[in-house]
């Protein structure tokens, strides 16, 4: 209860001083998470936070759920490209390469470290956040065609990462050394039947809500509460029958998609609200984690680590994907490099915190920390002077191309 005051007062002490402290450039997640290491961290906490009760994990694991549900729902209006914009390729070709290539770099940077592990630390610091870019992503100085690309790879790559985080942490975890085999079919089952769940309850209220919008049973104000209760309602039925919350959650947004155009175009602010208060929550419980995982220092190694899987594990494999489908070399690296990391990253280093031995924890809560503040730093200072050179350097408003055959 101490801590749920806590978050609440830091809420309304922020809100009532949000436009001030952004001159500053202090945002809102960084205020938590500096909450957290100064109020919950250390030896002697103020407001102790105790993460090893499941009722903390199952809520770890909502944060994340609503958060995929709202990726899922949200779309952009890019008729204007009347092309690709290399969405397959980003999360078919350049997804996976840069998750293998933030293994490589994790066995160059710590040898002798479990494949295992390099593979979870890679699931957690890989997915794109835009969060920290909203402003960017709306400023028409920059090209359409790579905001577009952008939001495609935001709005998808949490999702399709999150069963294979779920799969990998179940396998360094498991205490009895359960085989490959019998992890591998609980993870098929579990995803099966998260995705049935997604497609029944999200079918059926995209359905039923549209239903009592044209019948004048609801008016669309009311519906955002039907909004609100699903990506709870498909995470709670697919646990209940064995099944992967978070993908019933992301199905579910797909399904429900399209009913929020029928509904109106405010018709998630609800869900939004609640999933940006749940993302501060986390912020504030990696402050409390981080400040334990750095409590003797940040080793060199994971400074290294994160330079890499923020530039050259994302920059590569995005440049080589999106070749040869229209896009200018500008547009590329830009698309390249502003991959910021966030809440999906902090949520799933909470995650193996939660589930991981404490060694095995501590390596991917130090390359997330570590990580997640560079990025913040990093594309936060250059995305503005990206949008003005964009500005200075006006790309041709064509439509994007049709790809190349392959992927």
């Amino acid at each position: 209860m101490i801590a749920l005051l806590v978050l609440l007062s830091l809420l309304f002490l922020w809100a009532v001083v949000s436009d001030r402290l952004a001159r500053w450039s202090i945002t809102a997640p960084i205020t938590f998470a500096m909450a957290g290491i100064l109020l919950s961290g250390g030896d002697h906490p103020v407001v102790p936070l105790d993460m090893d009760t499941h009722t903390f994990e199952r809520t770890i694991e909502l944060v994340l759920a609503v958060m995929l549900f709202t990726d899922a729902t949200e779309a952009r209006d890019y008729a204007r490209l009347r092309g690709p914009v290399g969405e397959r390729r980003l999360l078919g070709l350049a997804l996976p390469a840069s998750l293998v290539l933030a293994t490589l770099a994790g066995a160059l940077v710590f040898p002798g470290t479990s494949w295992w592990l390099l593979v979870v630390t890679a699931l957690v610091v890989m997915p794109v956040d835009l969060a920290p870019l909203l402003t960017f992503l709306r400023d028409e100085r920059v090209p359409l065609r790579v905001r577009a690309a952008l939001n495609m790879e935001g709005g998808f790559n949490d999702g399709l990462i999150s069963p294979l985080f779920v799969f990998c942490v179940a396998n360094l975890a498991s205490a009895e050394g359960a085989s490959f085999a019998d992890l591998l079919l609980n993870a098929l089952k579990g995803a099966v039947y998260a995705a049935i769940a997604g497609t029944v309850l999200g079918y059926l209220a995209s359905r039923v809500v549209r239903r009592a919008l044209e019948s004048g049973w609801a008016k669309a104000a009311g519906l955002r509460l039907a909004g609100l209760a699903l990506p709870f309602l498909t995470y709670a039925a697919s646990v209940l029958v064995g099944g992967n919350g978070f993908v019933a959650a992301f199905v579910a947004g797909l399904w429900y998609a399209n009913t929020v155009f029928v509904i109106g175009g405010d018709s998630l602010d609800l869900v939004h609200d609640v999933s940006h208060l749940l993302a501060l929550a986390a912020w504030y419980a990696f402050g409390s984690v981080a400040a334990e995982a750095f409590a003797d220092g940040i080793a060199l190694q994971v400074l290294a680590y994160a330079v890499l899987v923020l530039s050259v594990a994302r920059f590569v494999p995005v440049v080589a994907s999106l070749t040869g489908i229209g896009f200018s070399r500008p547009e590329r690296a830009a698309v390249g490099w502003l991959g910021p990391r966030g809440v999906t990253s902090i949520v799933f280093a909470v995650l193996a915190y939660v589930q991981l031995p404490k060694d095995d924890a501590a390596l991917v809560v130090n390359v997330t920390a570590a990580t997640v503040l560079l990025s913040v730093i990093l594309h936060g200072v250059t995305a503005e002077p990206v949008a003005r050179w964009f500005a200075r350097h006006p790309q041709s408003e064509e439509p994007v191309s049709p790809p190349a055959p392959g992927p």
